[in-house]
Protein backbone atom coordinates (compact mmCIF):
# COMPACT_ATOMS: atom_id res chain seq x y z
CA UNK A 1 0.00 0.00 0.00
CA UNK A 2 1.62 3.49 -0.94
CA UNK A 3 0.61 6.55 1.42
CA UNK A 4 -0.18 9.69 0.50
CA UNK A 5 -0.64 12.41 2.55
CA UNK A 6 -1.39 16.26 1.17
CA UNK A 7 -0.51 19.49 3.27
CA UNK A 8 -0.98 22.87 2.64
CA UNK A 9 -1.18 25.67 5.36
CA UNK A 10 -4.60 25.51 6.90
CA UNK A 11 -6.13 21.93 5.46
CA UNK A 12 -9.22 23.55 4.43
CA UNK A 13 -8.74 24.55 0.59
CA UNK A 14 -6.40 22.98 -1.48
CA UNK A 15 -5.07 19.81 0.82
CA UNK A 16 -8.52 18.69 1.04
CA UNK A 17 -9.29 19.30 -3.10
CA UNK A 18 -6.15 17.25 -4.02
CA UNK A 19 -6.94 14.64 -1.43
CA UNK A 20 -10.89 14.33 -2.98
CA UNK A 21 -9.68 14.09 -6.34
CA UNK A 22 -7.22 11.75 -6.56
CA UNK A 23 -9.52 9.48 -4.07
CA UNK A 24 -11.74 9.73 -6.42
CA UNK A 25 -9.67 8.82 -9.31
CA UNK A 26 -8.33 5.29 -7.18
CA UNK A 27 -11.76 4.98 -6.47
CA UNK A 28 -12.76 4.92 -10.36
CA UNK A 29 -9.67 2.48 -11.16
CA UNK A 30 -10.92 0.03 -8.20
CA UNK A 31 -7.79 0.91 -6.30
CA UNK A 32 -8.67 1.72 -3.28
CA UNK A 33 -6.81 -1.38 -1.77
CA UNK A 34 -3.51 0.20 -2.91
CA UNK A 35 -3.42 3.49 -1.54
CA UNK A 36 -4.10 4.92 1.48
CA UNK A 37 -4.85 9.18 1.08
CA UNK A 38 -4.72 12.03 3.35
CA UNK A 39 -4.43 15.82 3.81
CA UNK A 40 -3.25 17.71 6.66
CA UNK A 41 -2.44 21.41 7.32
CA UNK A 42 1.09 23.23 8.48
CA UNK A 43 -1.07 24.85 10.93
CA UNK A 44 -3.59 23.97 12.65
CA UNK A 45 -6.33 26.85 13.35
CA UNK A 46 -8.92 25.09 11.41
CA UNK A 47 -8.34 21.33 13.26
CA UNK A 48 -12.34 19.39 13.39
CA UNK A 49 -13.43 21.89 10.63
CA UNK A 50 -14.55 20.61 7.32
CA UNK A 51 -13.39 21.90 4.34
CA UNK A 52 -13.74 25.39 3.05
CA UNK A 53 -17.19 25.61 1.65
CA UNK A 54 -16.31 26.72 -1.89
CA UNK A 55 -13.84 23.69 -1.97
CA UNK A 56 -16.86 21.57 -1.48
CA UNK A 57 -18.93 23.31 -3.84
CA UNK A 58 -16.29 22.58 -6.16
CA UNK A 59 -15.70 19.36 -5.57
CA UNK A 60 -19.33 18.62 -5.97
CA UNK A 61 -19.76 20.27 -9.14
CA UNK A 62 -17.40 17.40 -10.82
CA UNK A 63 -19.13 14.98 -9.12
CA UNK A 64 -16.94 14.87 -5.55
CA UNK A 65 -18.62 14.81 -2.04
CA UNK A 66 -15.40 16.30 -0.06
CA UNK A 67 -17.56 17.08 2.80
CA UNK A 68 -16.77 14.62 5.52
CA UNK A 69 -13.08 15.43 5.72
CA UNK A 70 -11.95 16.93 8.65
CA UNK A 71 -8.83 19.29 9.05
CA UNK A 72 -5.87 18.62 10.67
CA UNK A 73 -2.55 19.58 11.49
CA UNK A 74 0.47 17.42 10.65
CA UNK A 75 2.38 16.10 12.93
CA UNK A 76 5.71 14.25 13.00
CA UNK A 77 4.93 10.74 13.12
CA UNK A 78 3.08 11.67 9.99
CA UNK A 79 6.73 10.61 8.34
CA UNK A 80 6.96 7.58 9.61
CA UNK A 81 3.22 6.58 7.87
CA UNK A 82 3.32 8.04 4.89
CA UNK A 83 5.35 7.40 1.63
CA UNK A 84 4.82 10.48 -0.13
CA UNK A 85 4.10 13.66 1.64
CA UNK A 86 2.92 16.25 -1.04
CA UNK A 87 3.08 20.13 -0.15
CA UNK A 88 1.00 22.17 -2.84
CA UNK A 89 3.58 25.38 -2.46
CA UNK A 90 6.92 25.91 -1.74
CA UNK A 91 6.84 27.28 1.39
CA UNK A 92 4.93 23.86 2.59
CA UNK A 93 7.34 22.17 1.33
CA UNK A 94 10.12 24.00 3.49
CA UNK A 95 8.25 24.04 6.69
CA UNK A 96 7.59 19.93 6.19
CA UNK A 97 11.41 19.53 5.49
CA UNK A 98 12.58 21.48 8.46
CA UNK A 99 9.63 19.34 10.86
CA UNK A 100 11.04 16.07 9.01
CA UNK A 101 12.33 13.82 12.07
CA UNK A 102 16.09 12.45 10.65
CA UNK A 103 15.40 8.98 9.35
CA UNK A 104 11.74 9.10 8.60
CA UNK A 105 10.12 7.08 5.57
CA UNK A 106 8.52 10.00 3.78
CA UNK A 107 9.45 11.86 0.54
CA UNK A 108 8.50 15.01 0.91
CA UNK A 109 8.05 17.13 -2.36
CA UNK A 110 6.37 19.91 -4.49
CA UNK A 111 3.03 18.22 -5.39
CA UNK A 112 2.97 19.73 -8.91
CA UNK A 113 6.61 18.84 -9.33
CA UNK A 114 6.23 15.60 -7.74
CA UNK A 115 3.07 14.75 -10.24
CA UNK A 116 3.77 17.00 -13.74
CA UNK A 117 7.60 17.66 -13.47
CA UNK A 118 6.43 21.48 -12.91
CA UNK A 119 8.38 23.55 -10.24
CA UNK A 120 5.12 25.38 -9.46
CA UNK A 121 3.10 26.14 -6.82
CA UNK A 122 -0.74 25.44 -6.40
CA UNK A 123 -2.03 28.80 -5.55
CA UNK A 124 -3.91 29.65 -2.53
CA UNK A 125 -7.83 30.56 -3.37
CA UNK A 126 -8.69 31.29 0.19
CA UNK A 127 -8.86 35.32 -0.47
CA UNK A 128 -10.77 34.40 -3.78
CA UNK A 129 -13.87 33.81 -5.47
CA UNK A 130 -15.38 30.47 -7.11
CA UNK A 131 -12.99 30.85 -10.20
CA UNK A 132 -10.25 30.33 -8.17
CA UNK A 133 -11.12 27.40 -6.65
CA UNK A 134 -12.12 26.07 -10.13
CA UNK A 135 -8.43 26.60 -11.06
CA UNK A 136 -6.82 24.53 -8.11
CA UNK A 137 -9.25 22.00 -8.61
CA UNK A 138 -8.36 21.91 -12.57
CA UNK A 139 -4.90 21.82 -11.15
CA UNK A 140 -5.49 19.10 -8.58
CA UNK A 141 -7.49 16.95 -11.78
CA UNK A 142 -4.42 17.11 -14.11
CA UNK A 143 -1.66 16.43 -11.18
CA UNK A 144 -3.48 13.51 -9.81
CA UNK A 145 -3.78 11.83 -13.29
CA UNK A 146 -0.28 12.08 -13.76
CA UNK A 147 0.27 10.88 -10.30
CA UNK A 148 -1.45 7.90 -10.45
CA UNK A 149 -0.01 6.82 -13.89
CA UNK A 150 3.16 7.16 -12.24
CA UNK A 151 2.27 5.40 -9.22
CA UNK A 152 0.34 2.82 -10.97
Amino acid sequence: MTAILFVCLGNICRSPLAEGVLRYKVREKRLDHRFDIDSAGCGGWHAGEAPDHRSIAVAARFGMDISGQCARQIKTHDFDHYDLILGLDRDNVRHLTKMQPPGSKAKVALYLEEALGLNKDVPDPYYGGARDFEAVYRLCDTASDALLAKLI
